[in-house]
């Protein structure tokens, strides 16, 4: 495995006596998307400020591309890039006026300025509207601008604090292409939101977090089986459901058994070779069996499976 992008240790975050964050420790690496999920009050917000340098911890550490956030807080800010869910705008600035602002905050010069900001607006389709207003312009819009800004230092790491909120379909399904997008180009993407379908489709891996607790560090399709012990596989057969269904239940490992005409459900606790021995047998039995295929990890399921919706 490659080395860590970011690396959190420790992590906790006390507010006069109140422990937002109680000792957080994972990982994030090149390429990798994390979807961040928790109930509302969980800390979420405030991991990622810490990890973007905005708060300090009450104790712990983090390392981002290799430098403290205490130790180097301005190297951190360089290999990082944050979006929050609530960001300023400047009612006189074009998008273009707006990215070239940030470029010089980050102190490119000239060409290398410029360069960067055809670069972002490229990348980010911001071109037919370059020159409008900010106050002009659609929930939609603001956010690839805001994107923008972030990219603008093309940082390796990214950090996204509910990206989706307030968004339609359409700007929802553009905005998940731009994060592919950047995992595709090596970037270390961290993104938290309460869309947990949308999560599951872009996302490598999961980070679940209730009250200050990591409940759950990793791939999506382990989260399932994490909260739950079980696998789920569908399969279809062309006759006799009823019999297949009271025949999985008398086998080993199999939890539970749903059927939908043809179709049944099979939550099941071993591995896969256990799973292919249970469709042997079940050959064996005479059964026609004509499709089995693993489903896909709910991440809902396992955000509510693992968590209680409660804050302190």
């Amino acid at each position: 495995m490659s080395e860590p992008m970011v690396r959190v240790e420790g992590l906790r975050k006390d507010f006069n006596g109140f422990w937002a964050l109680k000792g957080l420790d994972f990982e994030l690496h090149p390429g990798e998307v994390c979807g961040f999920i928790g109930p509302n009050g969980a800390g979420k917000t405030t991991a990622m400020r810490i990890m973007a340098t905005i708060e300090l911890p009450s104790a712990g550490e983090v390392w981002v591309n290799g430098h403290s956030v205490l130790q180097h807080p301005d190297k951190v800010r360089h290999a990082l890039g944050f979006m929050p869910d609530q960001y300023g705008h400047y009612e006189n600035l074009t998008c273009e006026e707006y990215l070239d602002f940030y470029a010089r905050a980050y102190r490119y010069k000239g060409g290398d300025r410029r360069q960067r900001i055809e670069a972002v607006i490229e990348f980010t389709g911001l071109g037919p509207i370059r020159t409008k207003l900010m106050t002009d312009l659609s929930k939609g819009m603001k956010q690839r601008l805001c994107l923008g800004r972030t990219l603008i230092h093309d940082p390796q790491v990214m950090l996204f604090d509910e990206p989706a909120a307030g968004l339609d379909p359409r700007a929802r399904a553009e905005l998940r292409d731009l994060i592919l997008e950047l995992s595709a180009r090596g970037k270390t993407v961290f993104v938290s939101s309460h869309i947990l379908t949308e999560l599951a489709d872009i996302c490598t891996h999961v980070a679940i977090i209730e009250k200050g607790e990591m409940k759950f560090k990793g791939p999506v399709g382990h989260a399932q089986k994490a909260a739950n012990r079980f696998t789920r596989y569908r399969l279809r057969v062309l006759e006799a459901v009823d019999k297949v269904e009271r025949f999985l239940l008398e086998q080993p490992f199999v939890e539970k058994v749903a059927t939908n005409a043809h179709e049944l459900l099979i939550d099941f606790a071993a591995d896969e070779r256990h799973f292919s021995q249970l469709l042997a047998a079940l050959i064996r039995e005479g059964f026609a069996v004509v499709e089995s295929r693993l489903v896909q990890s709910n991440l809902e399921e396992a955000f509510l499976a693992m968590t209680k919706g409660d804050t302190e």
